[in-house]
């Protein structure tokens, strides 16, 4: 190697070697001691080489022979010189973070002592993203990273660059080892959140709380904590989650919540959801459900009715599931249970005053005080024994005076009565409609045997098939009344204790006591045959009034062996008889009590007869006139 190849070869720690001197020069003055030491290197540097260059061999090799005295003297001072001047501090390489303080802030950018012989800089137009709230202040420490440029005698620095290395490096290391980051949410986007995590990163809206969130755009600004779940370094792509974060603390406060609770247990808790059918409390990392009808001994519609959003209550553990992290609260426990003093509060046969809280089809529930309710069934509800719906009685808020007919505590049960505090309409019945009175009242209801009559409310009188009509034969009520007509009838038994009233429609009109006033036995009626029987025939006497001609009194003829002759259906009707028409019938027997009239048509005729006869010897005025001479005279006549 030449001498010249030699002088420009690169020192590696102080670059192109100048040209040596012989002689060291003296130290160099205060105040500029590296610059000092550096020319003080490159002269020793340059010393060695030309020592080491004086004796060349006639190959081309350095000799091998020992060095003389002044040569060894030479090389002791050279160390010497080397010992006294150390080494200048190497450049920051492009690519390297170096830590450095800021010295001052102007308007080319931030002045950084990096340890170098300059200071360097971090241009001004790197800092515009933080909008003049630069994130650090004179005499910080910061770190950068050189950017190989200069500007105005500065090397040029990036603090970006060497944040965002930094913050990668954090971030592979979260991503890694699971452990959180601190970030800051600058922007909103579709679908999520960006968070500033020294670099941005995108948390997934079903990442950002354990429940959904609606408003994103409120949590602009926000200081999280968050975890990362996926990385690409090579795209840039970060995806942090908050709610990671949450769920882990969420799991060690419940661990830590099971472990001190146990059934009967008190607790405070925040009611953080408010159902229909419950109360769901946050005891701290575990939620439980406090049932409404947990809430308070009294009835609750609503659970909103007991507590508040985010109100704070006392509950007590009813049921701890720790498997299924299921907890099961009660906050009624806490407080005195009415039902302890009921018997003595209120007594049966006691009345009390309460308050309609529900209406059913089978009754209606009052609430006598916070925690007591009682049934009013719908039979107690009114004396009528027609039902009708409670609605119709009672309404839910209504204020009402009941009677205490039954009470079981352990059963929390209390039976009322409202019809009890009302006048009972049976006790003065008897006053106000003896028997033989007519009473007006509204048919209600119509069944096979009869037609029940509403007199009054709570009073109701059935009138009987058979006390329908007189005569006409009746199949079902519905033939005579209708369902709700007005109708008159006559009272004819009642029964107090069972609480009947027995009243008769035909009883108004008896036909039957003036026709038997004006008729006795052995008269002579006239009237019309209107069906047969196979042991007789009935007659229409009047309107309404039938009798009965047996068949041994229509003619007297009887069976060989003296049995009663019968009539065959569709066959001739003795005696010349025809439905329809009208013949003379003598009464022969009268049963006013049972309106039954006895008639007799073979008696008719013969009195008939005789009447004729006599008639005839009265115009005759033949005392010897016989039965023959009277048939003559009727067939001359009638010929």
């Amino acid at each position: 190697m030449s001498a010249e190849t030699e002088k420009l070869t690169p020192h590696p720690a102080t670059g192109p070697v100048t040209e040596p001197t012989a002689q060291p020069e003296s130290p160099p003055p205060q105040g500029q001691p590296q610059q000092a030491s550096a020319e003080a290197g490159h002269n020793a540097r340059g010393v060695e080489q030309e020592v080491s260059l004086a004796a060349p061999t006639e190959a081309g090799q350095p000799s091998s022979e020992p060095a003389s005295e002044e040569e060894q003297a030479a090389l002791a001072n050279l160390d010497a010189l080397i010992e006294q001047y150390p080494a200048p501090p190497l450049t920051p390489t492009q690519g390297e973070t170096v830590s450095g303080r800021v010295v001052a802030i102007t308007e080319l950018g931030v002045l950084v002592d990096v340890g170098t012989k300059s200071e360097g800089m971090v241009p001004a137009q790197e800092l515009l993203e933080f909008e003049g709230q630069l994130p650090f202040e004179v005499g910080q420490e910061i770190e950068v990273e050189p950017l190989g440029q200069e500007k105005e005698g500065y090397q040029l620095y990036s603090y970006i660059r060497a944040r965002r290395r930094r913050a990668w490096q954090q971030v592979e290391q979260s991503y890694r080892k699971h452990t959180p980051l601190t970030g800051k949410v600058v922007d909103r986007i579709k679908g999520g959140l960006v968070v500033d995590v020294g670099i941005r990163a995108f948390l997934p809206a079903s990442q950002v709380d354990l429940r959904p969130v609606r408003d994103l755009e409120a949590w602009k600004g926000e200081e999280i904590t968050c975890r990362v779940l996926k990385l690409n370094r090579k795209r840039g792509n970060v995806v942090v989650s908050r709610r990671a974060v949450l769920e882990e603390e969420q799991n060690q406060r419940r661990a830590q919540l099971l472990e001190s609770l146990s059934e009967g247990a008190v607790v405070r808790g925040r009611v953080k959801n408010i159902t229909p059918y419950g109360v769901f409390v946050d005891l701290g990392g575990l939620d439980g459900l406090l049932h409404v009808t947990d809430l308070a001994w009294g009835r609750i519609a609503h659970p909103s009715e007991a507590v508040q959003l985010g109100e704070e209550i006392e509950v007590v553990v009813l049921k701890l599931d720790r498997e299924k992290l299921r907890i099961s609260l009660g906050r009624k426990q806490l407080l005195p249970d009415p039902w302890t003093t009921v018997p003595e509060r209120f007594p049966i046969g006691s009345r009390a005053r309460g308050r309609v809280i529900s209406v059913t089809d089978y009754g209606a529930f009052v609430e006598l005080e916070p925690g007591v309710e009682g049934l009013i069934h719908v039979s107690e509800m009114s004396w009528s024994r027609r039902t009708r719906h409670p609605s119709k009685i009672v309404s839910v808020g209504d204020t009402v005076e009941v009677a205490v007919l039954d009470v079981k505590p352990e059963q929390r049960r209390i039976s009322l009565g409202l019809k009890q505090t009302m006048p009972d309409p049976w006790d003065s019945l008897e006053e106000k409609y003896p028997v033989g009175s007519t009473v007006t009242g509204r048919v209600r209801n119509l069944t096979d045997f009869g037609a029940f009559v509403e007199i009054e409310e709570g009073l109701e009188g059935l009138i009987h098939i058979s006390d329908l009509s007189w005569t006409q034969k009746v199949r079902h009520p519905s033939e005579i009344l209708k369902k709700g007509e007005t109708v008159q009838a006559k009272v004819l038994k009642i029964d107090r204790d069972n609480r009947r009233l027995s009243l008769g429609l035909k009883q108004l009109n008896d036909l039957w006591a003036s026709w038997f006033q004006q008729h006795k036995v052995n008269d002579m009626v006239r009237g019309k045959v209107t069906r047969a029987t196979r042991f007789g025939v009935f007659v229409e006497l009047a309107e309404g009034i039938e009798g009965l001609c047996h068949i041994t009194e229509i003619e007297g003829r009887r069976g060989k062996k003296g049995e009663l002759p019968t009539l065959r259906d569709g066959g001739p009707l003795p005696g010349g008889l025809e439905i329809g028409r009208e013949y003379e019938f003598k009464i022969i027997k009268l049963n006013p009590d049972q309106h039954k009239i006895g008639l007799s048509y073979r008696a008719a005729v013969k009195q008939s007869e005789r009447r004729e006869i006599q008639e005839y010897r009265s115009s005759r005025s033949s005392p010897t006139a016989t039965i023959g001479d009277a048939i003559l005279s009727k067939r001359e006549m009638s010929s």
